[in-house]
């Protein structure tokens, strides 16, 4: 079973934070700490505990931040090294790195008249957690001199827990070249930031994000590394069909393969079962073609209206006047992350972009 996210800022990781702070020489009482969490500490979820905390560090640093800044550096543990795929690696020093998300928080409140000293304090964050959440009001209220300080960092425009960047959103060519400097960072960690970035850039611009790739791939000889990354900042633009995200990657075409046959076996299943989606593909041609095959299941939503979904296939390579049989297994079971609900849910298959029905099966309680 998955752990709550909030067990990762754990009482113990908030105790652990106090004494760190005290150690940096922050005037801190422990018993009017422990009161000020709260007795409903643990039964808060992440970004709660993340504030409750961020108030709690308040009342023990100096109410200047210039002061407060270099104690909450002081009080960090040891920076994250990388492994040798370029994957982070947490110190020890912490239970894990949402131990900094009060710190971030801290600083998204109180450091906004104090460029100087959050930057350098979100400097020392970045190499222990992110900076996304605590650098989004920065951005906002001072661009120009927030982004002169990133030339080696980026931060995404769009985030499921944070503030949006409207600014950002609606004109994301600031942030451009300082991704373009980051595209062959050795880190994947970082190159995968880059290409989350430009994923999020293309829900609102998709031609400025296929623009960026064609320039990012018209450097000779282009790095695999950077392929990999191109490819995963185009994941959402592929899945939705993007003729010219499907092009950059030799699928713009559209694809010579026939649909002989197919089928969803059984037709009818109840929640919690699963159900086999099959497709002969059929090529006509004298000579071998392929096509990018991904599957589209469009689940039944509990108003009773259709909701798509992709599931990304693989490139099919089919010899001359030959056949190729491709199948998915499509888990029915409930999820944290899809709910199920009875109803009639249609299939296609999408080669190079290009939507074929093959059917569809009826779900029952």
């Amino acid at each position: 079973m998955a752990t709550d996210l909030k067990h990762m800022l754990s009482l113990d990781a908030a105790h652990q934070l106090c004494e760190l702070l005290a150690a940096a020489g922050a005037t801190v009482h422990r018993g009017q700490w422990q009161k000020a969490m709260g007795p409903d500490f643990e039964a808060l979820g992440l970004m709660d505990r993340g504030r409750r905390l961020a108030q709690v560090m308040a009342t023990c640093l100096p109410p200047d931040f210039a002061r407060a800044a270099p104690l909450l550096v002081r009080a960090m543990g040891r920076p994250m090294g990388l492994d040798k795929h370029g994957e982070p690696t947490a110190s020890g020093d912490v239970p894990s790195s949402f131990f900094y998300l009060p710190h971030s928080m801290y600083i998204a409140s109180h450091g906004l008249h104090h460029l100087p000293e959050a930057l350098h304090a979100q400097h020392a964050l970045t190499q222990r957690f992110t900076a996304e959440f605590s650098l989004r009001p920065f951005l906002q209220q001072h661009p120009d001199a927030t982004l002169a300080h990133l030339a080696l960092w980026a931060t995404r425009p769009r985030l499921p827990w944070a503030a949006r960047l409207p600014d950002f959103v609606r004109d994301p060519t600031p942030v451009l070249p300082l991704l373009a400097r980051l595209r062959d960072d050795p880190s994947a960690y970082v190159r995968r930031s880059v290409a989350n970035h430009l994923n999020d850039i293309g829900k609102d611009h998709p031609e400025l994000l296929t623009g960026t790739a064609r320039q990012w791939l018209d450097d000779a000889p282009v790095p695999a590394t950077r392929q990999s990354l191109l490819r995963h900042a185009l994941r959402t633009a592929i899945k939705r069909g993007d003729v010219q995200a499907l092009a950059l990657f030799g699928h713009g075409q559209v694809s010579p393969l026939q649909i002989h046959s197919a089928s969803i076996s059984p037709s009818t299943a109840r929640i919690g079962e699963s159900v086999t989606l099959r497709c002969q593909l059929h090529n006509p041609t004298a000579q071998a073609a392929s096509a990018l095959a991904d599957w589209r299941v469009f689940y039944v939503k509990a108003n009773g209206t259709l909701s798509p979904k992709v599931f990304k296939g693989s490139t099919v390579q089919v010899e001359a006047h030959s056949s190729v049989v491709i199948e998915k297994t499509l888990s029915l079971r409930q999820m944290s992350t899809r709910t199920h609900h009875p109803g009639r849910h249609t299939v296609e298959i999408a080669l190079n972009g290009h939507a074929h029905p093959i059917g569809h099966f009826d779900l029952h309680p």
